[in-house]
């Protein structure tokens, strides 16, 4: 069994704060799963067990709107912790999270969690400003669904999977979503988002293959998302 000391993955997160003790209690503590691809990892309004650490993988944070539809807020992948904001305010949560690829978590006890926010003053810290990172997020991404249009939206998210996920040896985006969770995460219609598609296609923004997108010219996309017209060679 591998050693929260020697996992990598905790060095992008709060977790490199706790101490050598800490995270050999944590070891011992955490429970490892492998999470395949549709996958719940939890539904909205559960109480969480503890946090979740994404060792691979992605996942998406969805809410359903009073109209049924599944509205993605946020993609968390490899490094990311999943959760804190809810052990911290020992409330349910007002989230749920799928796999959208096959992942490998470990689900941390919140005892364990608590136990170390109240001796270890850094990991605290590091806590609250994860959860504070994540409010800012939020509201930014809420002031871009009220003030750009689809079309900014569209090449904002485009932008994000490719800085976020990066590409593959071919330039498609590594984050594959279907059309159904790109238009989610954009915030419209699956229809309206495959016409959007199209056109970024007809104007040279992007090559698309299958499911597969890949950003011919970031550039491009970026003079989209600040709302200018034209394409940037």
């Amino acid at each position: 069994m591998d050693r929260c000391e020697q996992c990598i993955v905790r060095q992008f997160s709060a977790l490199n704060a706790l101490t050598k003790d800490e995270l050999m209690q944590m070891t011992v503590c955490r429970t490892s799963e492998s999470v395949k691809k549709g996958q719940v990892l939890f539904t909205e309004g559960e109480f969480l067990k503890g946090v979740y650490c994404i060792k691979n993988g992605i996942c998406k944070l969805t809410k359903l709107s009073a109209n049924g539809r599944e509205q993605i807020v946020k993609l968390i992948t490899r490094g990311d912790l999943l959760g804190q904001r809810s052990i911290m305010s020992n409330e349910k949560v007002n989230l749920s999270a799928i796999a959208v690829t096959d992942m490998e978590i470990c689900l941390l006890p919140r005892e364990e969690i608590l136990r170390s926010m109240e001796t270890n003053r850094e990991f605290s810290s590091e806590m609250i400003r994860d959860v504070c990172h994540d409010l800012k997020n939020a509201n930014n991404s809420t002031v871009n669904m009220a003030q750009k249009t689809v079309k900014q939206r569209l090449a904002d998210t485009l932008l994000y999977l490719y800085r976020t996920f990066g590409v593959d040896e071919h330039g498609f985006l590594r984050a594959q979503l279907t059309r159904e969770e790109l238009a989610g995460l954009v915030g419209t219609a699956t229809e309206s988002l495959i016409r959007m598609l199209s056109g970024f296609t007809r104007d040279g923004l992007i090559q698309t293959e299958g499911k597969k997108i890949k950003p011919a010219t970031v550039p491009g996309l970026e003079k989209i998302s600040n709302g200018q017209e034209g394409i940037t060679s």
